[in-house]
């Protein structure tokens, strides 16, 4: 009972998000994501990481929210847009697969090749970005945002490979 509540809320928890995140006003969103990725990124932005990304514009989808951001770095300060013209790369999945790749419960490549991962555009920013986001210590992360990711990820993953156990005992008959 409990595994296939699991298993229903990770299929289908993000469909349930969508409609209240996209409500959300983006100025709430950009003051979100701007406090997160400044609390997450603390260390890099003060030895100035960020530099790659300055006048350039990386756009993070989450597809299954169908939320974007558009993220760049000027001023020695990261800044968050709604719009802009063209991006130099992008970086788009699903929502599940992302919280598992913020928590270190899935390797960025794996799920590029499987094709659960897209980055697109210019390859070698994608990379410094990649690069970046590998070179965050979660334990520098404060505890409540750590223990709330890794709780997260564990229900996400343990979700997800119950769909999957499920899956090849259908196959199998």
């Amino acid at each position: 009972m409990i595994t296939q509540l699991r298993k229903h809320i990770v299929q289908h928890g993000p469909a349930l998000l969508r409609v209240p995140a996209k409500l959300t006003p983006f100025t709430v969103q950009k003051k979100m994501m701007l406090e997160g990725l400044t609390l997450v990124f603390k260390e890099a932005l003060e030895d100035g990481d960020f530099e790659f990304l300055d006048g350039r514009w990386l756009k993070v989808e989450v597809r299954d929210l169908e939320l974007h951001w558009y993220i760049s770095y000027q001023d020695d300060k990261l800044v968050v847009s709604e719009h802009i013209e063209q991006e130099d790369v992008s970086f788009s999945g699903e929502c599940n697969d992302l919280v598992l790749i913020a928590a270190r419960k899935e390797d960025p490549d794996t799920l590029f090749f499987q094709r659960r991962l897209r980055i697109e555009g210019d390859t070698e920013l994608g990379l410094e970005v990649k690069n970046l986001m590998d070179s965050i210590d979660l334990d520098s992360l404060p505890s409540p945002l750590k223990f709330l990711l890794q709780q997260s990820a564990d229900f996400i993953q343990k979700g997800m490979q119950d769909a999957s156990a499920e899956k090849e005992v259908m196959n199998a008959h």
